[in-house]
């Protein structure tokens, strides 16, 4: 090294060595001196086995030399085409035989570390790698180096300023001028300025990311910069005109870039270069359509040759430098300023289209030109019958639409019959030959043509006769209406009329003709005996309330599915409605074979079914009526003694299977019997409330407790809450409950508070099981409880599931801060599955959220950790405890734990128990009052 060297490289003279251990251990280069020396260099981190690069730097003058080795996280410049080298930190450490120890400076960039050589010295350099790839290695004068990094910043910053204006501006028209080139040409330029920022360091700067991350953010501009120029090349060229597979091809080719997207994620290098093949692609083939298009005189392709054809020179200089042909510093810049330079070209070729106008914009067209305008404005298609010669001719639009070759419909009108419907075909001479002979009168006619891929389309024939001087039609000429899309929709109206949108199978009003006809046969021939099955989902509205209603649409739709499949082609399965199906059952008839299809029929409505990350187990009543040939019962009749039969199974808790006997009839319009009891469970002091721990994870104390519902009923048992809320709401108990439950833990409550003086104070929670007690009637008298309980502010707690906030949001809010008005807390629960949970931290303070069972659970899923590790550090960022729902065991507890989270409860804590039991646990007074 000297004095007046301002740089220097050291890539290609370092000697790079793979170790296969956490120690190497290097001769020095020998000194002023000649004596060479062993030294030993261990890696930072145990294990790592990193690999390392050596070299030696002589300093023969009088002076002390200061110099910054600059290892550059990412150069465009060799960084290869498939498996790209995207940018990592280089050096993790150096290490200097003797001399003063290298340190690191700051630096976004690159890896940067100031050396310090005495005068006389020769110090070997020792350096551990943080990836085995170094794209470049220099030793730079500080004062040169900060040179160069400010005039680097200078044209960075007006490069992009120039893209971002550029971006901008295509976007503004494309606001005012909404053809589809002004979007493609405006994606394209926020794509380049997405990349060039990337590319520059802007977005990191601005944006801090963790490391690694820009690796991501690289591949997938890059993929977005090859399909947004696929997106231009298509639109600006209006490929679609020209051929129907360039469509499909684009269209393939941009689902193609968009798993590439996605890809990105998992392996970035691969997405990269896959990205990297695609813009060179895009290029060539590009450039090939644009100069056959402008052979044929299309006007937008000849304009664009000149851009193209620089994109074309920048693709082959951008090859050059991946593979490390060109490897200059300014290389990269350089490219990056072209690129933006292209996209500037291709702004200005889009404008030449967003101003120019001619004759039609000033409006000087004739009277002639105006109608041929109008009739090529209606899109529809000329069609002339030169009745001498016997030859139609069309607009050639119509055999494009038909996929038809040039002049296959230019004929004589017989030559129209093999193209059209078999059913088409009479109505259509017999048209013809009563205007021929009638010489007067307007052609309107519905028919269908045959497609080259055999399909039909539907057309309207709008026309008139011509008469000639002897009085003779002479021309039939008039207009042909693509009407496909009406009549399709005409079609599903019929559709929808007699079948059922979700499903797809018959509804009521189709099933019971069907009946009708069936019982008609049934009396003509013994041998028929059509029976009908009633089927019901038990407890289907838990899961429109649980899940929401999308997630009943699936579970419908999977079990008319299921069903279909035990049905055979003579039986009749439909939906008579919400969660009823029927069956017109054809295929069996003897008692035994009936009842054991009715079984294979529950049992499929038992099978779980998959709803995300959860499953939907399922019951189902069944009523059937078998066929009576001496009752003459109607079809209205017979489904009504099915569902007369359906309704008593449902009476005898679900689950069941019954056939219609006609004592039945008697009990249609008794209540449930236990809708009646539960409106007396309340007094006879069946409810009771229990309580599930809520553990400290910080010291395994009992922190809280969670309120559970449960009914004793005398003759079934013990039930949860979800088997009876059903017949709660139906029955306007729900509110009752509530109160119930906020009453009976608002007394326990406070009696554990008056025996332990605990900072913080216990606390408990009570569940609101439905959005419908979100109102004030309900929520109001929480104060009185509050105060006459006299529990410590906020330490009784409602929880809150975030779907019942995202029904009414605004309304909810409201409701929640008359909550915390009157001294209760508030607490989200299922957090972490909904779909705006973020917004609800925000816009309200939550005492606590409480992580979904179905994430804490989730042990197979490799993300579970990640997810629960952001879940916790989202709420604390925001200042909010977490709970944890669903802990099975002592290992989810300790990983609850190790990742931060304050609260759990579950199996591994017990579960829900008596008040009883519950005050001996935290030790309070043997009876509350």
């Amino acid at each position: 090294m000297s004095l007046d060297q301002p740089a220097l490289d050291l890539t290609n003279v370092v000697e790079h060595y793979r170790s296969e251990a956490d120690v190497i251990q290097i001769s020095t280069a020998p000194g002023p001196d000649g004596i060479v020396r062993r030294i030993a260099v261990k890696a930072r981190e145990t294990g790592t086995r990193p690999d390392w690069i050596v070299f030696a730097l002589s300093n023969p003058s009088d002076e002390q030399i200061d110099r910054l080795l600059v290892a550059p996280h990412y150069k465009l410049t060799g960084s290869g085409v498939v498996w790209p080298d995207l940018g990592a930190s280089r050096i993790a450490a150096i290490t200097a035989s003797q001399g003063i120890k290298p340190e690191r400076d700051d630096s976004a960039d690159a890896d940067v570390f100031t050396i310090t050589l005495d005068p006389g010295t020769t110090v070997t350099f020792i350096a551990e790698l943080s990836t085995p790839q170094l794209p470049q290695l220099s030793l730079w004068e500080p004062d040169a180096y900060k040179q160069k990094v400010n005039g680097l910043t200078l044209y960075k910053g007006i490069i992009i300023g120039i893209s971002g204006l550029l971006a901008l501006f295509l976007t503004i028209v494309f606001v005012v001028k909404g053809a589809v080139i002004f979007p493609a040409a405006a994606a394209l330029a926020w794509a380049v300025l997405a990349y060039t920022c990337i590319d520059f360091g802007f977005i990191q700067r601005i944006f801090p990311i963790t490391a690694g991350a820009d690796r991501l953010y690289r591949a997938g501009a890059e993929t977005v910069l090859a399909a947004t120029l696929l997106v231009f090349l298509f639109a600006y060229l209006n490929l679609n005109r020209w051929h129907v597979r360039y469509s499909h091809v684009t269209a393939a080719w941009l689902i193609f870039l968009g798993a590439l997207v996605g890809l990105a994620v998992i392996d970035p290098p691969v997405a990269a270069g896959v990205a990297r093949i695609s813009i060179a692609a895009v290029a060539a083939i590009g450039f090939a359509l644009v100069v056959h298009l402008a052979s044929r005189g299309y006007d937008r392709a000849v304009m664009l040759i000149p851009t193209w054809t620089l994109l074309l020179v920048w693709v082959a200089a951008a090859s050059l430098a991946v593979t490390g042909e060109l490897s200059r510093d300014l290389v990269p810049p350089a490219l990056i300023g072209g690129l933006v330079l292209i996209v500037m070209l291709i702004g200005f070729t889009v404008m030449q289209h967003a101003f120019a106008g001619g004759a039609l914009a000033q409006g000087l067209v004739s009277d002639t030109e105006r109608r041929a305008l109008a009739l090529a404005g209606s899109g529809d298609i000329v069609f002339d019958w030169d009745v001498l010669t016997d030859r139609i001719s069309v607009s050639p639009e119509l055999e494009q639409q038909l996929g038809l070759k040039r002049d296959t419909l230019e004929g004589s009108a017989a030559d129209w019959l093999d193209l059209l419907h078999p059913l088409d075909r009479d109505r259509y001479r017999t048209t013809l030959d009563a205007v021929l002979e009638q010489r007067r009168g307007r052609i309107s006619m519905d028919f269908r043509l045959r497609a080259a891929r055999g399909h039909y389309l539907w057309y309207q024939l709008k026309a008139r006769p011509v008469v000639g001087s002897d009085n003779e039609v002479i021309r039939v000429v008039g207009t042909l209406s693509d009407i496909n899309e009406s009549k399709v929709f005409e079609e599903r109206l019929l559709q929808d009329s007699i079948y059922d949108k979700l499903t797809g199978l018959p509804n009521r009003q189709l099933y019971l003709d069907r009946l009708d006809s069936a019982l008609v046969l049934a009396r003509r021939d013994e041998s028929v005996r059509p029976t009908v099955l009633v089927i019901d989902i038990d407890r289907f509205r838990t899961i429109n309330e649980d899940a929401g209603p999308a997630a009943g649409d699936s579970v419908l739709q999977m079990v008319a599915r299921r069903l279909a499949r035990l049905v055979r082609p003579q039986d009749t399965l439909a939906r008579l409605g919400s969660d009823e199906m029927a069956v017109i059952l054809f295929s069996e008839v003897e008692p035994d074979q009936i009842t054991a299809f009715a079984e294979r029929a529950r049992e499929v409505l038992s099978t779980p079914i998959p709803l995300g990350e959860h499953e939907a187990v399922l019951t189902g009543s069944i009523g059937i009526a078998l066929y009576d040939p001496t009752m003459k019962a109607g079809a209205e009749e017979l489904l009504g003694n099915a569902e007369i039969a359906l309704a008593y199974a449902k009476r005898q808790g679900g689950n069941q299977i019954e056939a219609f006997r006609p004592m039945m009839r008697g009990l249609r319009t008794e209540p449930l019997t236990l809708g009646s009891d539960l409106g007396k469970a309340l007094d006879r002091g069946e409810i009771k409330v229990f309580f599930q721990p809520i553990v400290r994870l910080e010291d395994r104390t009992v922190a809280g407790f969670e309120t559970v519902l449960r009914w004793d009923h005398p003759r079934q048992g013990r039930l949860g809450l979800s088997e009876f809320r059903d017949i709660a709401i139906d029955n306007g108990l729900l509110g009752d409950l509530f109160a119930f439950a906020v009453e009976r833990t608002a007394r326990e409550l406070a009696a554990w508070q008056d025996v332990l003086d605990v900072e913080p104070p216990m606390f408990a929670s009570v569940g609101l099981p439905s959005s419908r007690l979100l109102r004030p009637e309900t929520l109001n008298p929480m104060r009185a409880v509050l105060e006459r309980s006299g529990v410590l502010p906020g330490s009784l707690r409602l929880d809150i599931p975030e779907r019942l906030l995202t029904e009414h949001p605004e309304f909810a809010v409201r409701m929640l801060q008359r909550v915390r008005d009157a001294g209760a807390g508030v607490s989200l629960t299922q957090f972490g599955v909904g779909q705006s949970p973020l917004t609800y931290l925000q816009r309200f303070e939550f005492d606590m959220v409480k992580i979904d069972p179905s994430i804490v659970r989730h042990k197979g899923s490799a993300a579970r950790t990640a997810i629960l590790r952001s879940i916790i550090a989202l709420a604390h960022d925001l200042g909010v405890e977490v709970g944890a729902d669903g802990a099975e065991d002592e290992s989810d507890s300790v990983e609850l734990s190790q990742l931060g989270c304050d609260y759990a409860q579950g199996q591994a804590f017990g579960d829900a128990m008596s008040a009883y039991d519950a005050r001996r646990l935290v030790g309070s007074a043997p009876e509350a009052a």
